[in-house]
């Protein structure tokens, strides 16, 4: 993990630049990487990297394992020689500024099949090797993923859940069938995820050769109508037609007053403990594998999580069910070492939770956003934050820190109230007048003051999304809890990454003794 002072940025590969529509693991990732050099940070923060499923969600994925195809880069197809740049011309116009996910899909897809028929024409014996040896490596979750993959697709992407009972119920004769049946469909599909780790790969190692780090996050909940549930049903709390008993979310909080149903099935913890949380352990061991650092969502989960009948409108009525705790982390030390986790520990966080996080050593988060209560004492505030603890002017779940300021106590993200509007108001709200007197600014340049205030702190890492670095306003918010539209579509544009922003960024992290020098440790080289 991080030994000593470090910062660096949160920003999603999705929201990078670029012509096909969404950011991907192509030329403008290798910029930003540089542009974090130049700006002197030394970590890459992002969300999860899985394929996505239901509203486009990082959270709601088809796989706990699998990678999202959408970041593959179509550049390096072509580089690859398994596209012709003339394949890439036909390319629709799409916008700079959001990500149309629907037509990015058709687009995408469309290659990744061009790719694929090229892929088993070439003559490449190298090529075919590596990809042999990928599916030999991956294979305890890759065949039920391409399966998977392949029987949606078939069935117009209905849920697994609504397929014919003896697929939905993994029947071995119909399973069999499929599977010679869908063959082609299922080494595509393996094909792509070959791709997407090839390129990913390469990325993290010109992050770590030039001493970037990618910290990656780690959803506590899979989506039911994934290839985890569908191949584990036995792991989750399911009915007799296969569907949740229960759901997770939270109660009502920051961000909702009706609470959060997320709607992710909830473990059976009992049967996982049984199978000495094997399939936890190789979830872990595949994510390590990804990422230098993971950033455990929901990590409060592990101790008790929110349980909701299923069938509920809201989050309002659920009850706290206990997790596995300290067992399941002392089986992961046990057969992994020691890991570099940081604790997603916000919300209604108890003494248990507490003492989980601190008796592996995890760092928690604090969130600058949250600080401005008027209470002195609030842990939000960066004069109480400790040491290990990692320091946001916001998440991927809150406003941007000029959107935040400009609405501050002023009404809540419900209440729909235009920003134009809200700028507009007279009053200066207790919560505003606290933030200006804290932070001694005058709020004209209140991202600056934000990420000052951050960098400036005990706090060992520090991370600012790279909205926040930009000062733009709540258009730019990443994702609205408890809502389904109109979230993970923000994307930055090419010549907004200037030098004049790195050196004030570069000047400001080293101002606070947070410079580029390695900060990992020769353990986590």
């Amino acid at each position: 993990m991080i030994t000593s002072r470090a910062s660096g940025i949160l920003l999603h590969p999705t929201s990078l630049p670029g012509p096909f529509g969404i950011g991907d693991l192509g030329p403008e990732a290798y910029s930003f990487v540089d542009f974090l050099i130049s700006s002197g940070q030394s970590v890459w923060q992002l969300l999860p990297v899985g394929p996505t499923g239901y509203g486009n969600s990082p959270y709601s994925s088809y796989s706990a394992f699998a990678g999202n195809t959408l970041l593959i880069s179509p550049e390096e197809l072509v580089d690859e020689k398994l596209l012709q740049q003339i394949d890439l011309d036909g390319a629709p116009v799409f916008s700079e500024d959001r990500i149309d996910f629907e037509a990015v899909q058709k687009f995408k897809d469309h290659l990744m099949r061009k790719a694929y028929r090229n892929f088993k024409r070439i003559d490449d014996a190298v090529l075919q090797n590596e990809f042999a040896a990928f599916c030999e490596r991956n294979a305890s979750w890759l065949n039920d993923y391409a399966l998977f993959r392949a029987l949606k697709e078939s069935r117009g992407e209905a849920g697994w859940a609504d397929w014919e009972p003896e697929l939905a119920r993994r029947d071995a004769a119909a399973i069999a069938s499929e599977g010679v049946r869908l063959r082609e469909k299922i080494e595509a599909q393996q094909f792509y995820q070959f791709i997407f780790f090839r390129q990913w790969f390469a990325l993290k190692k010109y992050c770590n050769e030039r001493g970037i780090k990618i910290i990656g996050d780690l959803p506590i909940f899979v989506a039911h109508d994934s290839a985890d549930v569908w191949a584990n049903p036995d792991e989750f709390k399911l009915d007799s037609e296969l569907r949740p008993t229960v759901v997770a979310g939270v109660p009502p909080d920051y961000f909702s007053e009706t609470g959060q149903l997320w709607g992710n099935p909830v473990y059976n913890w009992e049967r996982m403990e049984a199978q000495r949380y094997s399939w936890w352990l190789k979830r872990m061991a595949s994510t390590l594998e990804l990422f230098d650092a993971v950033r455990m969502d929901h990590f409060r989960g592990f101790v008790a999580a929110w349980e909701i009948p299923a069938g509920r409108e809201t989050a309002e009525r659920g009850a706290w069910v206990a997790g596995p705790g300290e067992k399941l982390f002392r089986e992961f030390e046990r057969t992994l070492g020691e890991l570099p986790l940081i604790a997603e520990d916000l919300g209604v966080i108890t003494p248990e939770v507490d003492a989980l996080r601190d008796a592996f050593g995890f760092p928690g988060m604090r969130v600058l956003q949250f600080g401005f209560s008027g209470d002195l004492e609030n842990i939000h505030l960066p004069h109480n934050y400790p040491e290990n603890t990692v320091a946001y002017t916001g998440t991927h779940d809150n406003d941007t820190a000029v959107g935040w300021f400009d609405s501050a106590g002023e009404a809540k993200e419900s209440d729909e109230i235009k920003v134009e509007e809200q700028r507009n108001a007279e009053d200066v709200t207790p919560e505003k007048e606290f933030c200006l007197e804290y932070l001694k600014s005058d709020g004209k340049e209140i991202h600056w003051d934000f990420i000052s205030a951050v960098l400036a702190s005990a706090a060992n890492s520090a991370i600012v999304p790279l909205q926040d670095v930009l000062g733009l306003g709540t258009g730019a918010r990443m994702n609205l809890p408890n809502s389904a539209e109109g979230n993970w579509s923000w994307r930055y544009r090419k010549h907004d990454l200037t030098e004049q922003l790195a050196r004030r960024l570069r000047d400001a992290s080293w101002l606070h003794g947070r410079g580029f020098p390695d900060v990992w440790g020769e353990d986590n080289e």
